[in-house]
């Protein structure tokens, strides 16, 4: 603990006192907080208007502060970009406090997102649209990009990133698969990769912007689960200082700030800066007219945090160490961090994620999530039928050994209990994705979907990876894998209309 406190302390002394200094500014939420303070006669939107009577169950949920800084967009002074018609050069706090986002992590342009991750992801479909009709890209995305290469009409060639069968696992790609992709499909515009995985495993970025650079293309990551890269010496380096051209980061996820805000950064050198002005038209295009102020400011607050207390940073990955240590010593547990090491794509992993392999413990992933919920109250991140993952946050106390007990307090089956299929295969295509998302459907039940087409994106979530994409041929084995994972106590399926998987959508 004392080390990774006076590493941390040594970063910041090193820092240049200047920019230190910038990064102790909360420009946004200063201005939300000056004018709530004024005495205003709202009569604008929201209705509430700021006041605690006018919608008292609201004001019990977020606390009357949060009432009275909820301003709307377009406030002057506070992020009306507009100003500089009568105020030349002018930068309004939001414009400030996303340059200071930028500068945190690396970033040549910042832009704060209020409709998350899944949003960002939409703006860099978009924009990959914008360059091109074909992209290579990872297998293993988000539903939230396939949803997106989906609505602008993308042809996506696909990259397998490895799978760990055992854990239920999903990681990367290499910078050799993504040159073979590039050479086998040349008139590809883009490269859209994901890392970190969920299970913390950090691809090569370095070397997979080299390959798209070298081949003419820019790199997009989705960095969702890596917002806190950077932040911290023992943490790996975020994907815009590795030469990403456009990182997607769900800041919500480990850098603190509310559900639902994120940003996304743009990177440096040519083809960044030939995407600058693309970027920011699709993302005016794609933010609401009425972003939240809370989800705003709490993209100010936590930038401002984590980029100042990598003390905080050190006392989290301590934590995650002192859980880790304690599995490795265990009879029963596992500690799955060399799993995610071993990965061919993996340089590096996240250490605030603790992959737990349950495999020898006499319980699935799934039941002792289960009961570590209804009996602990321990909410870990996701379970599948072989681990646990739990994952610490950036600038988070944990409470290292309530965590500890539960999980020992977990009962030991006689017999090791019976694990349902890991992660299916990849299934066949049959037709291109907006050509099946777009056609005409039927509902059939399960046992006829199989062999048939789907129309939809389905992913067990988390980690929200589907499973099946609109186009490709529904098998028997991702079938049964969809419906045992809805049938799970924490089981749910993106994109299903059905929630039990009783049927299928399907192409007619």
């Amino acid at each position: 603990m004392v080390r990774g406190v006076l590493d941390s302390l040594r970063r910041v002394d090193a820092a240049p006192t200047a920019a230190a200094a910038r990064q102790q500014e909360t420009p946004y939420v200063d201005a939300l907080r000056s004018l709530a303070q004024q005495d205003w006669q709202r009569l604008h939107v929201p209705a509430h208007h700021g006041v605690v009577e006018n919608a008292p169950g609201v004001a019990a949920l977020v606390g009357a502060d949060a009432m009275r800084i909820d301003f709307p967009v377009l406030f002057s002074g506070v992020d009306q970009e507009t100003w500089h018609l009568t105020t030349p050069g002018r930068v309004t706090p939001l414009m400030r406090a996303q340059q200071l986002a930028a500068e945190a992590w690396g970033a040549s342009r910042t832009w704060f997102v209020t409709n998350g991750a899944s949003g960002g992801n939409h703006v860099a479909t978009t924009v990959a649209r914008g360059l091109g009709v074909e992209v290579v890209m990872q297998r293993s995305v988000h539903s939230s990009v396939i949803d997106g290469a989906t609505h602008v009409g993308l042809d996506p060639h696909f990259v397998q990133g490895s799978v760990d069968a055992g854990l239920g696992a999903s990681h990367g790609v290499t910078a050799d698969q993504v040159a073979e992709a590039l050479a086998e499909h040349p008139e590809s515009a883009s490269v859209y990769i994901v890392s970190p995985s969920y299970f913390g495993a950090v691809a090569d970025i370095s070397a997979i912007a080299r390959v798209a650079h070298d081949h003419g293309v820019p790199l997009i990551v989705d960095e969702a689960w890596g917002s806190h890269f950077g932040m911290h010496p023992d943490l790996p380096t975020n994907a815009a200082r590795r030469g990403a051209d456009l990182v997607i980061s769900s800041t919500h996820k480990a850098a603190g700030s509310l559900t639902q805000s994120a940003m996304l950064h743009l990177g440096h050198g040519p083809h960044a800066q030939a995407l600058e002005s693309l970027v920011d038209r699709v993302v005016r295009s794609f933010q609401s007219t009425s972003s939240s102020a809370l989800l705003l400011a709490s993209l100010d607050e936590a930038r401002m945090h984590i980029a100042t207390r990598p003390d905080l940073v050190g006392r989290a990955i301590d934590s995650a160490q002192a859980i880790r240590a304690a599995v490795r010593a265990d009879r029963r547990y596992r500690d799955a961090t060399p799993d995610v090491l071993a990965r061919p794509d993996a340089i590096a992993n996240d250490p605030l994620k603790i992959a737990i392999d349950t495999r020898g413990a006499g319980i699935t992933g799934g039941d002792a999530q289960h009961l570590l919920l209804r009996d602990h109250r321990v909410y870990c991140e996701l379970s599948t039928p072989s681990a646990l993952l739990a994952l610490v946050g950036a600038t988070s106390a944990i409470d290292v050994d309530r965590f500890l007990s539960a999980l020992q307090a977990l009962p030991e089956a006689d017999a090791e209990p019976e694990r349902p299929i890991a992660l299916p295969s990849q299934c066949e295509r049959a037709m291109g994705l907006g050509e099946a998302f777009f056609s005409g459907v039927e509902v059939v039940a399960a046992t006829d979907a199989v062999g048939r087409v789907s129309a939809d994106a389905l992913a067990a979530y988390p980690p929200g990876v589907p499973n099946v994409l609109p186009g490709e041929v529904l098998s028997a084995e991702v079938v049964s894998f969809l419906r045992a994972t809805s049938a799970s106590p924490a089981g749910y399926v993106r994109g299903a209309a059905d929630p039990a998987l009783d049927t299928f959508r399907v192409v007619a």
